[in-house]
């Protein structure tokens, strides 16, 4: 569930025409301001030439200074001979300002890492990149720094009155907040109302799935029929759904007890991770929640995720997230409400929808293809900048011509972030590989022209 961080506005509920007005914040219909917890800097640096005592001479610069170092390594470095170190500095003692730029005098590299850059002016203005998951199980990091837990609703939600319903949303947020990357996802026991909720969701989409949906949405639903347990009185389990889509694409759902930052719940996707609820909307308005349920996960998000191009786009927006800078989230965010969230897209002619925010509401999934909204073309740079009502269907859809083509307009847009390096995901180790060597680029190089070779060779046998 995604957040930003950013001035909070309310926007359009996921799902049905409701009477009342819930309250989600822009960017996505997963978006509220996440509390970010951590009180430390990572730097990593380098010396200028590879010497005994390095370490001891660097360690000695943060002692001068007052800095207390949580966490010390060394590894063989990518960017030139020898060793690199990584340090986790903690915050509110010492001098850190002071310890930056005498270790800047006495390095050959030095990057600043930090979740709180903009809480300290020479952060800010020595250009420090906030922290970013470099490997998969680094999301177990922030998948706690959430804003809303369990039972804490809103007074005008549904489910606000009703203690059984609150003690089972707490049910929810407690195996959510256990899980860590590399166990079993948590298997639930729906009860026979919530299951009855679900059908009553499930048979009203089934509806319009044919006429409204795009294409790759209607050939992957009979596979989760077949695979997953996809029917009207029946809830999925995650787990299922989330091996069916590592088979499909590589993507993966994880749990998650309330709502996360936009950027934490982007840097999910670069992984080919899904942040995904388990509860369900409260039975006494089926055709309505004013948050992500597990109806809106799996009908609506988890079917394209099975849909290689559809993945790839996803995974790119996740990339170009990484590092950063906040405005360039806000963007990001807002590219993802009108496209993963609320996107359309032309095929053969007509206009179908591939948002989940629209595949799971039975109510605007009629609107968005009815002659009453705005239709306008996909294009990041000023999609990302689009306002957008607050208690209404969306008066503006975005088209894209194709999920490829919403693809290399998203990485043309991420070449204009402001980062000084490239970031690569690697499938084989599940981990982000930082670009900014020309020794990274040559190896890179090497294996491109191995590819190369490989497809040369088999388009002559062909």
């Amino acid at each position: 569930m995604m957040g930003v961080q950013v001035a909070a506005r309310e926007v359009q509920p996921i799902s049905g025409s409701p009477p009342d007005k819930p309250k989600l914040m822009h960017g996505g219909n997963y978006i509220k301001e996440g509390r970010d917890s951590s009180k430390s800097t990572w730097l990593l640096f380098s010396p200028e030439r590879d010497e005994a005592g390095s370490l001891a001479r660097f360690l000695n610069i943060f002692s001068t200074h007052g800095v207390n170092l949580s966490h010390i390594e060394s590894r063989s470095s990518a960017r030139r001979p020898g060793y690199e170190f990584m340090v986790e500095c903690e915050h509110g003692a010492g001098d850190f300002g002071a310890a930056l730029e005498d270790l800047k005098n006495n390095v050959g590299y030095l990057n600043i890492i930090s979740r709180n850059y903009k809480d300290n002016r020479y952060f800010y203005l020595k250009g420090a990149v906030p922290w970013f998951p470099r490997r998969i199980r680094d999301l177990d990091r922030f998948a706690n720094q959430i804003l809303s837990y369990g039972a804490e609703l809103d007074s005008d939600h549904p489910g606000f009155t009703d203690p059984v319903y609150r003690a089972r949303r707490k049910y929810f947020a407690d195996i959510a907040y256990e899980y860590k990357h590399g166990q079993p996802l948590p298997h639930v026991d729906y009860t026979m109302e919530e299951i009855g909720t679900w059908g009553v969701v499930f048979r009203k989409l089934v509806e319009l799935y044919p006429t409204h949906a795009c294409k790759e949405h209607n050939h992957v639903f009979p596979l989760l029929i077949e695979n997953c347990g996809y029917r009207e009185d029946n809830i999925p389990q995650l787990e299922d759904v989330s091996n069916f889509l590592k088979d499909c694409t590589g993507f993966t759902l994880r749990p998650v007890a309330g709502l996360l930052s936009s950027r934490d719940f982007l840097a999910g996707l670069a992984f080919r991770v899904f942040h995904s609820t388990q509860y369900i909307r409260h039975h006494s308005k089926p055709l309505y929640t004013p948050e992500p349920d597990v109806c809106h996960e799996l009908l609506g998000h988890a079917p394209l995720f099975a849909d290689p191009a559809f993945a790839q786009f996803s995974q790119e927006i996740g990339l170009a997230s990484l590092g950063a800078p906040d405005d360039y989230i806000e963007k990001l965010a807002t590219c993802f409400w009108f496209t993963v969230e609320f996107g359309l897209c032309r095929q053969d002619g007509n206009i179908k929808a591939f948002g989940a925010g629209l595949l799971s509401s039975f109510g605007e999934l009629q609107y968005c293809l009815s002659d009453k909204p705005e239709l306008r073309e996909f294009e990041p740079e000023l999609t990302g900048e689009q306002e957008y009502p607050i208690t209404e269907y969306q008066p503006i859809y975005y088209v894209a011509e194709s999920f490829e083509s919403a693809k290399e307009k998203m990485i043309k847009f991420a070449q204009t972030i402001p980062r000084d390096f490239g970031v690569r995901y690697n499938p084989y180790t599940q981990s982000i590989d930082i670009l900014d060597s020309p020794k990274q680029m040559k190896d890179l190089l090497k294996e491109v022209h191995q590819e190369m070779g490989l497809l040369l060779n088999t388009m002559d046998k062909l």
